[in-house]
């Protein structure tokens, strides 16, 4: 048995339940969040109508990280995925600060989607307290997780495919809007108007494409599931190529049509949580901005819904590894590690200290405390992938799926994280990404060498 095969078997156990069809739907709710329902607005703030280029180069770097995740997971899948790709094809070293960083990424993230959440609710409650929805929203989705990946499943893929209509229905709507009702002059004016097109120059557009990275987190649990997948290597391959126009779909397509329709300023200092809520209102349209915040509700439920399931899939891979108490590693006979999955709901309590503080600014912290783990992990995914390539050349290996653009996107899309990496210290908000990453990453590497060096794969 290779040494792979030794991890793989090492995590054996969790139901392969997850059939294509629930996978094809996963990626695609990876792909439609709060990021771009609510953090959309943020890089609004910055770029201006400008966020439609930070979000092409964010989705650049996305698209990228799909391929190289997509070439390792369908030779290698397996639920420890890009956590022990670090592991085999760089370092133990490597394998305990991916899976580290990202699991606390997700548990920090799935604080910001159930604070989004209470924020959408203020719509229509506006005197229920925020406590309220924080706590019942999050217990129906802890049980979902908890009562089978199954389960799971179905949940994430009713509300994938409610996302996607919504989505496209907003789309068709905007476009008749624009073609029918608004003139030329009104578009260029929504567009160039208001301190033109980027208002605040590169420096806006380079801080809107650090929002859309959050945006864009969550693509890559399609490599997680894969392993509780029927069949991954179809799953993966699907995935990877439907990745492309659900990203200038969901992505650019609306973002565009939205910052045409309404004025940028307008979208930033409206009081609504959402852009998509505030065009709703401007044009006019009888309860579309009611239905619009029910979709978001459901975007922020299928986020915190799938950030559940890879947080604990990930906990119970460092615990099969030696690296977490063996008692995360159990699994229940329904094959869901409950103790893992007890510990990854911590992001919820997180959420609601800070939600306490701040209730005003508490979205955009949880971003930026859970930035540097996506940041982090995304930057060693590609690292690994040139580990993994300069390997399998090595042994002779012909992929059966292949990247196109080796190696020039990898090291671009390696070299755009770095450089974002380093931009978050120098913006107000994201001040907390190195402030709290940087330590939390130095106590991992301490914590793993006090607890003894494991030998190279």
């Amino acid at each position: 048995m290779s040494r792979f095969e030794q991890i793989q078997s090492r995590e054996a156990g969790l139901h392969k339940k997850l059939n294509a069809r629930q996978m094809s739907m996963i990626a695609i709710g990876g792909a439609i969040g709060t990021g771009l329902f609510l953090g959309s607005k943020f890089a609004i703030g910055f770029a201006g109508p400008g966020v439609v280029v930070s979000y092409v180069i964010g989705g650049f770097i996305a698209l990228v990280l799909m391929g190289c995740l997509a070439e390792m997971t369908v030779e290698h899948p397996t639920s420890g995925s890009f956590g022990a790709y670090a592991e085999f094809y760089i370092h133990p070293l490597a394998g305990f600060l991916v899976r580290y960083s990202y699991w606390a990424c997700i548990v920090l993230a799935v604080g910001t989607e159930v604070t989004a959440v209470a924020d959408y609710m203020k719509f229509w409650f506006p005197d229920v307290s925020p406590w309220i929805w924080i706590a019942f929203f999050s217990a129906v989705l802890i049980v979902v997780n908890a009562y089978s990946v199954k389960a799971f499943g179905s949940v994430e893929y009713w509300f994938a495919l409610i996302k996607v209509f919504a989505i496209i229905a907003f789309i068709v709507l905007a476009v008749g809007i624009l073609t029918g009702y608004y003139k030329p002059a009104q578009v260029q004016q929504n567009l160039f108007g208001q301190g033109g097109f980027m208002p605040n120059g590169w420096y806006g557009v380079w801080v809107g494409v650090i929002i859309s990275i959050f945006s864009y987190l969550s693509i890559e649990m399609i490599a997680v599931a894969a392993g509780e997948a029927e069949n991954p290597e179809q799953a993966v391959r699907q995935a990877f190529k439907a990745t492309i126009w659900r990203l200038i779909i969901f992505y650019i397509l609306s973002l565009s049509l939205i910052v045409m329709l309404v004025p940028w300023q307008q979208l930033v200092a409206d009081g609504t949580t959402s852009p998509f809520i505030t065009v709703m209102q401007a044009v006019g349209i009888p309860y579309a901005d009611s239905i619009l915040n029910f979709i978001v509700i459901i975007a922020a439920l299928s986020a915190m819904n799938s950030m559940l399931y890879i947080s604990t899939r990930m906990m119970f891979s460092l615990s099969r590894a030696g690296d977490a108490p063996a008692v995360l590693g159990k699994v229940a006979k329904n094959g869901v590690p409950l103790h893992a999955l007890a510990l990854s709901a911590s992001g919820v309590a997180v959420a609601a200290v800070v939600y306490a503080y701040n209730p005003e600014t508490a979205f955009p912290v949880m971003i930026a405390l859970s930035m540097f783990g996506a940041l982090f992990t995304w930057g060693m995914i590609f690292l690994t992938h040139l580990f993994f390539r300069r390997r399998m050349a090595q042994d002779g290996v012909q992929l059966r799926f292949r990247m196109p653009a080796f190696p020039i996107g990898t090291l671009l899309g390696l070299i755009g994280i770095v450089a974002i990496l380093v931009t978050t210290w120098f913006i107000n908000i994201f001040h907390y990404t190195l402030l709290f990453g940087l330590p939390f990453l130095l106590a991992l590497i301490v914590i793993y060498f006090v607890r003894g060096r494991r030998p190279a794969a």
